[in-house]
Parts: structure tokens; sequence; C-alpha cells
């Protein structure tokens, strides 16, 4: 299996070995609820939010869009 990155990537399948393009969820992690958990210590509570809108502070998963099989996570 290759690597994947932030973006969708073209890969076999180990699942059901088709050749897809993955599709891509981005998911919270600790890293982006502690960036939250800063910004409101520090007094920014209005940016609060801004970790989880943004998505290089999340986790990006790919899934097989034909079984939905887990390809592998790309956290940066």
């Amino acid at each position: 299996m290759s690597a994947v990155g932030p973006n969708p990537s073209r890969v076999r399948c180990p699942s059901c070995h088709a050749e897809i393009t993955t599709n891509v969820k981005h998911e919270a992690t600790t890293k982006t609820h502690i960036m939250a958990l800063l910004l409101c210590l520090f007094l920014c509570w209005p940016c609060v939010c801004v970790p989880y809108c943004m998505d290089s502070c999340q986790n990006a998963n790919h899934y097989c869009p034909n079984c939905n099989a887990f390809i592998g996570a790309y956290s940066s």
C-alpha cells in the first residue's frame, strides 16, 4: 500500500482490490483539542473554533469509495 497524503490519493484498495481515488474525511484529534484549549487559555476564546475549521489541524482519514474500507491516515 502506498503512503497517503492530505489530499485524495490514487491507490489500490486492500479490501476490494479496485484501483480507486480515496475519499478523505478530516477528523479532529487530540492535537486539535489542545490547540483550541491553548487559544482559550490565552484569552483568544473567539478563535477557539479555528482549529476545528482548518484541515491542517486535523487528521486526513482515507476511505475506499467502493467498499468504505479504511485505507490510511495522514497527520501533519
